[in-house]
């Protein structure tokens, strides 16, 4: 079934990772043996041709670029010059596949329907572009607002203001506080330019704020569900009828620890955990269940967003596993309707309204 995953870290893979994502994932895995920089070694499950094999012709692509301020622990730039330098090298990366002919920007309605002909077209999938939508994952390298006109010109077409930590524009994950001035700014341009705001990351103060001020398109490209892990990370399940009322997609992510309670990263397995893709359909599920339908969820895997193997379902091998996933929802009791749209259906609605 046509598939469409509404948030991945390619660039940041290819660059920081060093992998060359056009290699089938054992042959890059097969090249990390040994390796020891990183948590995930050796235990990828994402490649442009793992995409086609799992008939994932669409994807929400991100930059990735964090401002650390001094005293701040978490790992990233010392200015937002620098970020804003490692966003740009993400660009020139998509641009070179495109170059190459692995990748296809989709930036409005009339790419977005040129591109969804072509995955449904006889053209053996082998020679089909992967299409991505540009996203940008924390704000923090955008030096100014007017830098964000800048990066819509390129393609940028959804926007996180916050990541993990505090942020420039907006506080993330495991911090709290509320927009400041320099937020508001830029949701404004954002609304302006028509870009999506991707509520994923943001703090409950901040989600609240962003939701009241900006009048724009909202989705939530990948998070789960307080209810069944309780992490602020999480949507409560007030957070999640306030996106519904707004006509928000959530994807669904598939990072263990944010999959079942209690998980202690370095230390956890899946398999110790029980953490298969059945549990990512109880997340699903209960996000079905608070919308009173199946129109309000979609596939927002985050897979190798900094884990792998050693951090995802134990049933998934690679990314073309997504396609386990429907048989998983046909034995939930959810129909074909259903199922179409949660593997592409509602992400494809939720843009023909943005980009109309």
């Amino acid at each position: 079934m046509f598939t469409i995953d509404a948030h991945l870290d390619l660039s940041m893979n290819a660059l920081e990772w060093n992998r060359d994502l056009r290699r089938p994932v054992t042959e890059i895995n097969q090249r990390e043996t040994g390796l020891t920089d990183k948590p995930d070694r050796a235990k990828a499950t994402v490649s442009l041709p793992e995409l086609r094999k799992g008939n994932i012709g669409l994807v929400v692509a991100t930059q990735i670029g964090r401002y650390v301020a001094p005293g701040n622990q978490l790992s990233g730039w010392h200015s937002p010059e620098q970020a804003w330098a490692q966003t740009q090298g993400q660009v020139a990366w998509y641009k070179a596949m495109e170059d190459d002919g692995e990748m296809a920007q989709v930036n409005d309605l009339k790419s977005l329907e040129k591109h969804i002909a072509l995955w449904n077209d006889d053209q053996p999938i082998e020679k089909k572009p992967v299409g991505y939508i540009l996203s940008l994952e924390g704000a923090d390298s955008i030096i100014s607002v007017g830098h964000l006109v800048r990066a819509y010109k390129y393609g940028l077409r959804a926007v996180g203001p916050a990541h993990y930590g505090p942020g420039r524009y907006a506080n993330g994950t495991d911090a709290t506080g509320h927009l400041g001035p320099k937020g508001f700014e830029l949701l404004k341009e954002m609304e302006r330019l028509n870009i999506i705001l991707d509520a994923t990351h943001l703090c409950d103060d901040a989600f609240w704020d962003a939701l009241d001020y900006f009048n724009g398109n909202v989705w939530a490209s990948h998070n789960l569900c307080r209810a069944l892990v309780n992490h602020n990370r999480q949507y409560s399940d007030e957070m999640i009828k306030a996106l519904v009322e707004r006509g928000a997609v959530i994807g669904a992510a598939l990072d263990a620890w944010m999959m079942v309670p209690n998980w202690v990263r370095g230390m956890s397995t899946p398999e110790g955990m029980n953490c298969n893709l059945e549990v990512m359909v109880d997340h699903i599920d209960h996000i079905c269940q608070v919308a009173g339908n199946a129109l309000h969820v979609g596939m927002g895997t985050d897979l190798d967003g900094a884990f792998g193997r050693e951090q995802c379902p134990y049933d998934l091998e690679t990314i073309a596993d997504l396609q386990k996933v429907p048989a998983l929802l046909k034995k939930r009791g959810y129909s074909d309707t259903d199922i179409e749209n949660m593997m592409h259906g509602n992400w494809l609605r939720f843009l023909r309204n943005a980009w109309k």
